[in-house]
């Protein structure tokens, strides 16, 4: 009896102990971690760009003679057919440049449709593009140049910056802008002076013979 009740005492007090014991615990389910929100990819602007069109572009600047003698000179028609850089609609932007030294010199074409009368010779034209890279452009040391227009409210001109010979200037540029067919075309024309870029006009004969400052400029963008 005495084994009896010690065991139930035993049992007793396990069941007291247990009674007070606090519950064993358990997390709560994991909730399953938040996705992030699907965003659909933004259209990089430079996705909608237009890549210039060097064939059908073309910029042209007629060089005028200048000087005492000056009649014993030419007029020469100066233009590149390789202009390359893009236009961005969207960002109401374009960037381009030309390669001096893809300059051509008195295409016959191109002078009859600036008005410029007497061919010159072949050796003439040689020269002609010979001084104009070396002596005034220097296009060794500056062989490209390149242009920023960016396009404000409609019928405003163009806010051009043209870097040339290592110096910018910034001008406004009226500018005639069409598309068709998904393909942009600006044409154009601005007067500018060689000495705002630094360049000193080509002279002999202590300026006897001369190229005067001002340059007249057209130009003819394609973009698709």
């Amino acid at each position: 009896m005495t084994k009896i009740y010690r065991y139930q005492k035993i049992i007793a007090l396990a069941a007291l102990l247990a009674a007070c014991s606090p519950l064993p615990t358990s997390s709560p389910p994991a909730r399953p971690a938040a996705q992030p929100p699907v965003v659909e990819p933004a259209q990089s602007p430079a996705a909608n760009a237009l890549t210039i069109d060097g064939a059908q572009s073309l910029i042209a600047v007629t060089v005028r003679r200048g000087g005492l003698l000056a009649r014993l000179g030419h007029d020469h028609l100066v233009a590149s057919r390789h202009v390359s850089g893009t236009v961005s609609p969207a960002q109401n932007r374009a960037d381009f440049q030309f390669r001096l030294d893809q300059l051509t010199v008195d295409d016959a074409d191109l002078r009859t449709a600036a008005g410029l009368e007497k061919q010159p010779s072949a050796d003439a034209i040689d020269g002609t593009r010979n001084n104009m890279l070396t002596r005034v452009l220097d296009a060794e040391r500056y062989p490209v140049v390149s242009v920023h227009a960016e396009r404000g409210a409609a019928g405003q001109p163009l806010q051009v910056a043209i870097t040339l010979h290592g110096v910018t200037r910034i001008m406004a540029i009226p500018a005639d802008i069409r598309e068709n067919n998904g393909v942009m075309t600006v044409t154009g024309s601005v007067n500018l002076k060689q000495s705002d870029f630094g360049i000193t006009p080509f002279s002999v004969m202590a300026g006897a013979l001369a190229v005067q400052d001002q340059l007249e400029l057209r130009f003819t963008l394609a973009a698709k």
